[in-house]
């Protein structure tokens, strides 16, 4: 499945839409660590359109913005959590260029212990109607995944 995903990434002109997120429980820090891999190119559409700005360069943003503010707030609005069925705050830690992708890193308030993780994951979705959002969520060793489209961009993953 990884390197299906891995040859995604690889392309510069890509015929899917698609994105990963990987959720990690860490029971030292006892928080989900979130990594998010989407098309560079993908994501600077969907932020252009939102601030109605076509020019929009993603990597280099200019008028004293960087990626990283117009990721984060992007992120803000289209990737969530709720844990035990209350909202989770995630905090946005930076990125990493990997070819065509943008990798971004995420990661909860503290959690002391999970029964139910619902994940909502828009990303993109809102300029290509064939996005699919993949999500692997691993808590205390179980992993559960989910491809998130428009019609249900989100899903509840219970672990008891």
């Amino acid at each position: 499945m990884m390197l299906f995903i891995s040859l995604l990434f690889s392309f510069w002109l890509h015929p899917v839409h698609i994105s990963v997120t990987e959720a990690n429980y860490s029971e030292k820090d006892r928080t989900l660590q979130l990594t998010s891999r989407i098309f560079i190119d993908d994501l600077e559409l969907a932020i252009s359109k939102n601030k109605r700005e076509p020019e929009l360069d993603l990597l280099s943003p200019g008028n004293g913005r960087t990626t990283d503010q117009l990721v984060s707030e992007y992120l803000s609005r289209h990737l969530k959590l709720r844990v035990d069925e209350k909202p989770v705050n995630l905090k946005y830690l930076g990125h990493e260029i990997e070819d065509v992708a943008i990798i971004c890193y995420i990661e909860s308030d503290q959690i002391k212990k999970i029964n139910s993780v619902e994940i909502q994951d828009d990303v993109i979705q809102e300029v290509h109607a064939d996005q699919s959002n993949l999500v692997h969520v691993t808590y205390r060793g179980v992993l559960k995944s989910a491809r998130l489209i428009q019609e249900k961009p989100v899903e509840k993953f219970i672990f008891n």
